[in-house]
């Protein structure tokens, strides 16, 4: 092959690192060395079921994809083996899983993570991890709202009926004054 080829193949490689750190919620790097190959399967089968796309990628040409997407900070963490778990969707998958996984599994490290564009520490990825679900939070978020609206229809129930009352009260005066 011509250097001219292994150039071009090289920056595709770039350009497609870019297009994950760019359009992912989240990303956690990890050093993965140690894990055998049931361990592994079983990582990335654990991360696909969330919907997490993990690759194991060059330090060198992820520098530069790092470089080019503005997340130079990340390059003291992009030594040794390093894989990279992307989430699209989810936000806190990939921490949930990564992290549940590295406690059952001491050989899978955490380097660092991506969250919206800003990096992240291994505390963070940590602290991600421990969020409820996306369900769990929705779910809170509308029960948050039907405790005050359930507490207000309960107060204006209980308000009509005493109106209910007033007016009950009215008519019999006027019934018995009439008679």
């Amino acid at each position: 092959m011509s250097s001219q080829v292994v150039l071009e193949s090289k920056q595709q490689v770039v350009d497609k690192i870019s297009d994950k750190l760019n359009q992912s919620v989240a990303a956690v790097l990890t050093d993965y060395r140690g894990l055998n190959v049931s361990e592994a399967t079983k990582l990335r089968k654990d991360l696909r079921e969330v919907g997490v796309e993990y690759k194991v990628l060059k330090n060198t040409l992820t520098k530069l994809a790092a470089e080019k997407v503005g997340l130079e900070g990340l390059n003291p963490y992009l030594t040794g083996p390093t894989a990279i778990a992307f989430s699209y969707d989810d936000p806190v998958a990939p921490a949930r899983v990564l992290t549940k996984f590295a406690k059952e599994y001491k050989k899978l490290v955490l380097k660092s993570g991506v969250l919206d564009g800003k990096i992240i520490d291994v505390a963070a990825i940590t602290a991600l991890a421990e969020l409820p679900s996306r369900e769990v939070l929705l779910s809170q978020v509308l029960a948050g709202f039907q405790g005050p609206i359930s507490g207000f229809v309960n107060v204006l129930h209980g308000n009509l009926r005493n109106f209910a009352g007033v007016i009950n009260a009215i008519k019999e005066q006027k019934e018995q004054a009439v008679q």
